[in-house]
């Protein structure tokens, strides 16, 4: 995904409408930088609802007290008063009542107590399959229906003051117009997808990013909403609608998608709502690494954004869709919607969605109030190339520079050190420090990696296991070697050392 100067891929983030792509002083390709709203894209997608059923009360059981009761009855002596038939009756009538009550008073305590020892469950409950039909129209009209009343239309209001963004949000007003009340003016829009029935949605953190103030429309309402929480590195941030009674989305597995297989994307592009685009799965395992937005200065403001294993779509994804939904044939969530290639900014037939496997488990981890966490190697990295291999005597010249190495670390345990070059990640070819960081992010916390390196041209093995960035408040520790630092103060000038 990379651009390595044979092929120019311009890559975008269309979250709001009508954004025109930003030029790039001597740039060949059109890629469009995260830090411009105008460029993101989503859909999204809806599943069946989530439905408890409620204890019945226990008939038989109080038919068989009633049986009792007239039993009892019936060995009366004959010299019985001529009331007592009708006492009879009235005492069997009561003691069946008394046996409902207590089989409801059960019933309901045990959902009661239940309820207070569960968590929120994220999805729908699959209760229909969608059946494929001889016509495609036929399909995509059964799909949208299940799907869409569990899409929502996010609209993002933030303080003039907070605001920001490129020159061409300043001459097109992007961002500048809508006023809501005194202090908050409508900054951005996305989507958004419903992942409970208590109100808690997915979407973009890219879509929500700077906003002070948050609306959703979903199945024809508008509600409030409050940021729980986000991910900023894997661009995804949770919602929670001020409603209840909510259509969360069946989930797929998008471990288990297939390369033409019939997907349907669902956002508001544009700010039109409910809208729908059929498509097929052009490509799995697409990463790509949008490097932190810088202001116009040049400065960086922020840390690069990772998208590792995306789904590949022509299913149209515009500016607008952004945080929606990419589902398949049956109607459950596969993917959410983010990256689009386009030299204009809109769709062009090639767009990115995260797998619906990674973006729960984060969400799930937000929503339980926890930090999402990843898997962390314990080094800086730069990227060598040929320019950069020739320059310092490397015996390589492509790979990942070890600049530093965080104290204590897999990466030190496994006695990596500053100046190794990392050329192969698990048997994958390692040609750039991206690539390396990319690798990491599709492993877990506590797996153990095996490393090939070149350290004073001969090369090496590590087996390395990988630590979490939970805790990695500390920066790496650099080497004092002044010819060990000249790569990676020579490559900074160019991109950025990645610390992973």
């Amino acid at each position: 995904m990379e651009n390595n100067g044979n092929h120019h891929i311009p890559q975008g983030h269309p979250a709001q409408p009508g954004a025109q792509p930003q030029a790039q002083p001597g740039a060949q390709s059109p890629l469009q930088h995260e830090a411009h709203p105008a460029y993101y894209a989503a859909y999204a997608s809806d599943g069946s609802g989530m439905h408890a059923s409620q204890p019945q009360p226990n008939h038989p059981q109080a038919g068989t007290t009633a049986q009792h009761a007239t039993g009892a009855t019936a060995a009366a002596p004959a010299a019985a008063k001529k009331g007592s038939g009708a006492k009879t009756f009235l005492l069997a009538f009561v003691g069946a009542l008394v046996a409902c009550v207590l089989v409801f008073g059960i019933g309901a305590a045990t959902n009661m107590f239940g309820m207070l020892g569960s968590r929120t469950q994220l999805g729908a409950v699959e209760s229909a399959s969608v059946e494929a039909a001889t016509e495609e129209a036929t399909l995509a009209e059964a799909v949208a229906s299940k799907c869409m009343p569990s899409v929502g239309s996010v609209t993002v209001y933030a303080s003039q003051g907070a605001q920001s963004g490129s020159i061409y949000d300043y001459l097109y007003g992007y961002g500048y117009s809508q006023e809501r009340d005194d202090s908050l003016t409508q900054s951005g829009m996305g989507s958004c997808v419903m992942l409970s029935e208590d109100g808690y949605a997915v979407t973009n953190y890219h879509v929500v990013e700077g906003g002070s103030k948050f609306e959703v429309t979903v199945d024809g309402e508008t509600y409030d909403a409050e940021l729980v929480g986000d991910d900023a590195s894997s661009d995804v941030a949770v919602l929670k609608l001020d409603g209840s009674g909510f259509t969360p989305m069946a989930l797929g597995d998008s471990d288990n998608i297939t390369i033409g297989e019939w997907v349907m994307s669902i956002g508001s592009p544009f700010g039109l709502e409910q809208s729908v685009a059929t498509g097929i799965v052009s490509a799995t395992s697409r990463s790509q690494i949008m490097e932190a937005s810088g202001d116009m200065f040049g400065n960086s403001t922020g840390a690069p954004t990772i998208y590792p294993n995306m789904i590949q779509t022509d299913a149209a994804i515009n500016p607008g869709n952004s945080g929606g939904a990419l589902v398949d044939a049956q109607g459950r969530l596969v993917g959410i919607n983010t990256l689009i290639t386009s030299y204009s900014g809109n769709y062009s037939g090639v767009g990115f969605a995260i797998p619906v496997n990674y973006a729960i488990s984060l969400a799930q981890d937000i929503i339980e109030g926890k930090d999402p966490t990843h898997a962390q190697l314990g080094v800086s990295l730069t990227t060598v190339n040929a320019a950069i291999a020739q320059r310092y005597g490397f015996s390589v010249d492509e790979g990942a520079y070890v600049s530093s190495v965080v104290p204590d670390s897999g990466a030190a345990k496994a006695g990596l050190e500053v100046g190794d070059i990392i050329v192969q990640f698990d048997g994958q070819k390692v040609a750039s420090a991206s690539d390396l960081m990319l690798d990491v992010r599709t492993k877990n916390p506590g797996d153990q990696v095996t490393l090939k390196y070149v350290r004073d041209g001969q090369e090496a093995e590590a087996q390395v296991t990988l630590g979490s960035d939970e805790n990695a408040n500390s920066s790496p520790k650099s080497s004092s070697s002044a010819d060990a630092q000249a790569p990676q103060q020579q490559n900074r000038n160019q991109r950025g050392d990645s610390t992973l």
